[in-house]
């Protein structure tokens, strides 16, 4: 059931980093010039109270480095890169090994 999940919510990032690929493609296409929107500035136009949420729990659990280090690295990146990336996570997190016996095992 936890497997499922897992493969359900790299589906899903899956899914939305192709729609955040799209996008970024047809608006590169329209400006005649490579367009990346950063993860910051979706996340910001989508639901900035749960920005703000992450940054209290790091810097309240972890320190401001560690908000700093998510800032300047994570949130500048491409916003289908980081769908992607987390997409892969999940999906090997969810990943269920072959039997080694092949599918004829009883």
């Amino acid at each position: 059931m936890v497997r499922l999940a897992f493969r359900m919510m790299s589906l899903l990032f899956l899914c939305v980093g192709t729609v955040a690929a799209a996008v970024d493609t047809i608006a590169s296409v329209s400006a005649s010039r490579v367009i990346l929107t950063p993860l910051q500035s979706v996340w910001t136009d989508v639901s900035p109270a749960s920005l703000l949420k992450l940054q209290e729990m790091l810097e309240m659990r972890f320190g401001s480095a560690a908000w700093s280090t998510v800032h300047d690295t994570l949130l500048p990146q491409p916003t289908f890169a980081v769908l992607f990336a987390l997409s892969l996570v999940f999906w090997m997190v969810g990943y269920k090994k072959p039997s080694l016996a092949g599918r004829f095992t009883a």
